[in-house]
């Protein structure tokens, strides 16, 4: 006889909170902790700069603006970040900018796209002299 049809594992009601910790929360937590230091060091970038209105960093959108404003690029260029693979060549140029504005060689915007430095060269470019 095949029990294995009938069978319906139940779950204790902490689990679902174990879940919801485990599935929702911490991830969202692990998200604004990152958005908030692309945030951080974007406005630091855009006040360092001169660039105006650096509460832009905050904004989704407007940090896209923000960044291009700081590189000097043109306000279109927002367009050229939605095509797949030519965004990658566009944030290189863009970060390439922001680091000579930042008063260091371009090849450090070319860094961006390394996996594990590239999480580093915006704070690098924001609390480095």
């Amino acid at each position: 006889m095949d029990y294995s049809a009938s069978y319906q594992p139940t779950l204790p009601p902490e689990a679902g909170i174990g879940l919801l910790a485990i599935f929702g929360l911490i991830p969202l937590l692990i998200f604004l902790t990152i958005y908030v230091y692309f945030a951080v060091c974007l406005m630091v970038i855009a006040r360092k700069t001169a660039t105006a209105n650096s509460w832009f960093a905050w904004v989704p959108i407007l940090n896209m603006i923000l960044i291009l404003q700081i590189a000097k690029k043109p306000l279109w260029w927002l367009i050229l970040f939605l095509i797949p693979l030519a965004n990658i060549v566009i944030g290189i140029l863009v970060w390439m900018e922001i680091a000579k504005a930042r008063n260091k060689p371009d090849w450090v915007g070319v860094l961006t796209i390394v996996p594990v430095i590239g999480f580093f060269i915006p704070a690098y470019l924001a609390f480095s002299d």
